[in-house]
């Protein structure tokens, strides 16, 4: 099972960076959502492949009509209002943060939004209450769960990186983990963002294989723009991560495609046999 997913931010929503936090530094930057937008929009009609889109709540508010285009034939999720971390925000403002997000998402394209992801898989054990907040406001698949030590985030002991059901309190949330391999003793994904664009396609294609009952893939937008500026004051480490391979990017997606058979959360929670399902109770 394959399942495309993409996390529609602008190119400066970069996290855990000082000059690209707020709202009204995002001001400041050039426009180029639709440019990338529309880049995506063409390769999932040439490849003829299903995906979900979790967007940013100031993105459908600062351009709707980019939201309603995807609405059109794809699969929306919410991925904050704000686009901050969960662990830097208290249990209050993460509720209203993915209350706000949701309801405009839904206002915007007259559709349910069922699915959910935490910017930088960013729910770690410690926030294990935002599974609660999730289900009060109408959320039932999750796809925030990095299983492994991260960064941004982290969720070690979930274990392996399957679908499964997570309990917590009254609430019962469908989890789509984030597909990760060990590599020199950390976790990477290598079917997204930076190391995506780094590794060399034969390599990925041929971890993609071996991970062929459950690969979970994700996109930026900004990961397949060759065009886009530089952030400036980024520590050398973050100019890597954040730029290399972009040329080559599009290129690589679409083999990735063609080679691959793709499809969206939607389907592939219809398709899972969820009384199966290992339940991970916090």
């Amino acid at each position: 099972m394959n399942i495309l997913t993409f996390d529609v931010e602008e190119w400066f929503h970069l996290l855990d960076n000082d000059s690209t936090r707020s709202e009204e530094q995002w001001r400041n930057y050039e426009v180029r959502i639709h440019e990338n937008m529309e880049r995506i929009f063409r390769i999932l009609e040439d490849t003829d492949t299903r995906a979900t889109f979790f967007v940013i709540g100031w993105i459908a508010r600062t351009y709707p009509e980019i939201v309603r285009k995807i609405a059109e034939k794809y699969e929306i999720g919410s991925h904050t209002m704000n686009h901050q971390l969960v662990w830097q925000q208290t249990p209050e403002e993460f509720r209203q943060d993915v209350d706000s997000s949701v309801k405009f998402l839904e206002d915007l394209t007259g559709k349910r939004v069922r699915a959910f992801r935490a910017p930088g898989f960013s729910i770690r054990e410690s926030e294990s209450w935002a599974f609660e907040t999730l289900h009060d406001l109408g959320i039932e698949i999750d796809c925030s769960v990095f299983p492994a030590h991260h960064a941004h985030g982290g969720f070690p002991s979930y274990g392996k990186a399957e679908p499964a059901i997570i309990t917590s309190g009254d609430a019962r949330i469908k989890e789509f983990p984030i597909s990760c391999r060990e590599m020199g003793g950390s976790h990477i994904i290598y079917q997204g963002g930076g190391y995506f664009r780094l590794f060399p396609y034969h390599l990925i294609k041929r971890w993609a294989r071996r991970d062929s009952d459950y690969l979970l893939s994700y996109i930026h937008p900004r990961d397949l723009d060759a065009g886009q500026p530089m952030i400036e004051g980024l520590p050398a480490s973050r100019k890597f991560k954040s730029y290399v391979g972009l040329k080559g990017a599009e290129k690589k997606l679409r083999k990735f495609l063609t080679d691959f058979q793709f499809t969206d959360l939607a389907e592939a929670n219809a398709v899972i046999d969820w009384s199966k399902a290992r339940e991970i109770k916090l």
